[in-house]
């Protein structure tokens, strides 16, 4: 299997086969798992099953191949965090494996960016696995159709569904704590809400912000959309080309640079950031006080990072739209070297690693563009 093309032709066996032969299904094959919620045993026999679950759905012959081979791909990767976080609860002698399904996200982008996967795609298919733990907990949740609402945005309530209910039926368990009825109640959630197929129908793209913002306690209230400017929020790693995307798509546009302000300030990028940082956010509140659109240009890679940036730029009324560019890592590796304040390579490497692509929980418009 050398690519994603190949990926979408082969039929479900070889897939299967292409899987068992990877370097990350040895450690699951390794990894034992609690023999009261698995008495099936390690990880990879876990995983099997639930992958012939998959194709036994019901709904599964009804499927496009894309999405038979997403979930397929859900099923084999959904618990490959698992042997990197495996542990013993020192309270209770029970196995553990606390945030495996974020670990497993990661390993996910990686495998399927290997792979050439197409970046929407790629990210659906992520996102399923980050989220895949939270149907069978629905009643948990204080606010259960917020759960199902917000993650209609992120994904698929529909393939989330009826993956959860393949994970569910694919182990043996000494107590059943993932009953098939409140899955059921996730579906019918989705549907009530009109969220199930497609994204839950906010009011605007303000709404769908402020909701996922645990700041609109109401869907039947319609925020008003009467910004101020727009602010273009760059991410991308160093040399993936974001300066040329402004000086094309948005030519004439005001820009805040973290880089330009380094050299305005002769700061390293190895340097303390603090003075940088600051008047950056200086700059920016200079447009955002006399309602100037302009653009925010940084790698801005993590959503802890964006959370930042996008407080201020929304204090101020601003809409915010988010850029995200990933074109293949050896062209970004090319231009990287070609940059007069070049990256090392193994820094590249580094936040490839802890890049998390945003999504639409972040902005009021998020924009990913693959290679």
């Amino acid at each position: 299997m050398r690519s994603w093309a190949n990926m979408l032709r082969a039929d479900d066996a070889t897939i299967l086969d292409w899987a068992s032969r990877q370097p990350w299904a040895a450690p699951m094959r390794a990894c034992m798992q609690d023999a009261q919620w698995h008495a099936e045993g390690d990880v990879w026999t876990h995983t099997c099953m639930v992958y012939e679950q998959v194709t036994r759905l019901a709904e599964y012959p009804d499927l496009s191949r894309q999405e038979q081979i997403m979930l397929l791909l859900v099923a084999l990767l959904h618990d490959a965090g698992k042997p990197a976080t495996t542990m013993l609860d020192p309270e209770t002698g029970r196995t553990r494996s606390p945030k495996h399904s974020l670990v497993g996200a990661a390993m996910t982008r990686q495998i399927l960016r290997d792979l050439g996967c197409d970046l929407p795609t790629r990210e659906h298919i992520v996102r399923l696995v980050r989220y895949h733990g939270r149907p069978p907990y629905l009643l948990e949740s204080r606010e259960p159709e917020r759960s199902v609402i917000q993650l209609s945005s992120l994904l698929s309530n529909r393939l989330l569904y009826l993956f959860a209910l393949a994970d569910t039926r694919g182990r043996h368990a000494e107590e059943m704590s993932r009953p098939e009825e409140t899955l059921h109640l996730w579906r019918d959630t989705a549907l009530e809400h009109g969220c199930f197929n497609c994204e839950y129908p906010f009011a605007n793209d303000h709404a769908r912000l402020l909701y996922h913002r645990d700041e609109l306690t109401s869907l039947h209230y319609t925020p008003h959309e009467d910004y101020t400017c727009t602010v273009t929020m760059m991410s991308a790693l160093p040399g993936a080309g974001k300066d040329t995307w402004l000086a094309t798509e948005r030519r004439g546009l005001s820009v805040v640079s973290l880089d330009a302000v380094r050299e305005e300030l002769d700061v390293s990028s190895t340097d303390n950031q603090g003075q940088v940082i600051q008047t950056a956010r200086e700059h920016c509140r200079e447009h955002l006080r006399a309602h100037r659109s302009f653009a925010f240009n940084a790698t801005n890679l993590t959503s802890m990072l964006r959370r930042r940036w996008i407080d201020l730029f929304l204090s101020y009324h601003a809409r915010v739209e988010i850029i995200y560019l990933e074109p293949p890592l050896a062209t970004i590796l090319r231009q990287n070297k070609a940059r007069e304040a070049s990256v090392p390579e193994s820094v590249i490497h580094r936040l490839l690693a802890k890049t998390e692509v945003p999504t639409l929980s972040e902005a009021h418009a998020v924009r990913l563009i693959g290679g």
